[in-house]
């Protein structure tokens, strides 16, 4: 699994897409699912995906999981160019 392989799944290039714009949020599955109208089982396997290829970060806590934007700049820079920013 890589990231031009994850992101040709419209479920994973739209979450890509929300945190690379919105690089200073931290959300629930529920939220994403929300933000980008999506089942939220659906997003919750595609948050862990990204979460393994380490372009989102998990927050766990007991009740729930945060995810946010990974904050390595190569990373970044990489979606930005995929995304054509």
């Amino acid at each position: 699994m890589d990231l031009n392989s994850v992101l040709k799944s419209d479920i994973h290039l739209n979450i890509v897409k929300f945190f690379h714009e919105n690089q200073a949020s931290i959300d629930t599955p529920r939220g994403i699912a929300t933000w980008i109208n999506e089942d939220r089982g659906k997003v919750k396997n595609a948050l862990e995906d990204l979460v393994r290829l380490k372009v989102l970060i998990a927050h766990r806590a007991t009740s729930t999981t945060g995810y946010g934007y990974t904050r390595d700049a190569r990373i970044i820079s990489k979606i930005g160019k995929i995304l054509g920013n």
